[in-house]
């Protein structure tokens, strides 16, 4: 099997790579290997290997959800898109939370089945769903509140060009409780270097 990490497309921020896995398909269905050990032996690229997954997760979409823009700090994600249509954007928080004051790097990209996508720590992300969409993502750490991180999805200084939703009628995403409450980036980054 090939590598998704390795072999995708180049991204603007450092440590995010693009992919795709092999989908093997004949008249009985399709077989897809999403995840490999192998894989991800130098993620850090520092001679030093991630740590292992240990969780997996399947999220399922309605087209017109939007999920994010959620932060880690000590979380690497690795997402497949197992059907269906996204728009995935990416926000590199790392100089904010470093103290630098640089503009965060904003990626977007469009994405479809079979599609990857690797996250490090420090880059925020967020998805919409452009149809209906099953993502399965595997992280580097169990769920833990305290890492449970995020800002508003339409943020100012992060800027995503999201589009507009055909569904609704406002043209709004649709977004959980959660994310309709989070705070201005500027806000998080100021409670993270305070605390």
């Amino acid at each position: 099997m090939s590598d998704p990490t390795r072999s995708g497309a180049a991204s603007a921020i450092p440590g995010v790579r693009w992919g795709a896995v092999a989908r093997h398909a004949d008249e009985r269905g399709s077989f897809r290997e999403l995840w490999r050990a192998g894989w991800f032996a130098d993620q850090a690229g520092r001679g030093a290997p991630e740590p292992p997954f240990v969780q997996a997760n399947l999220s399922t979409s309605a087209a017109g959800v939007l999920r994010g823009l959620h932060l880690h700090r000590r979380q690497l994600d690795f997402w497949v898109v197992a059907a269906g249509r996204a728009l995935v954007a990416l926000v590199d928080a790392r100089p904010l939370l470093e103290g630098t004051g640089a503009r965060p790097i904003v990626e977007t990209r469009e994405i479809a089945a079979d599609a990857t996508v690797t996250i490090p720590a420090g880059v925020a992300h967020g998805f919409l769903a452009l149809e209906p969409l099953q993502l399965a993502y595997f992280v580097t750490a169990e769920y833990d509140a305290s890492d449970e991180l995020g800002f508003a999805w339409d943020d100012a200084l992060a800027a995503v060009p999201w589009p507009s939703v055909a569904d609704t009628p406002d043209g709004r995403p649709i977004l959980s409780g959660r994310d309709r409450a989070n705070p201005p980036l500027a806000t998080l980054v100021e409670r993270l270097l305070a605390g």
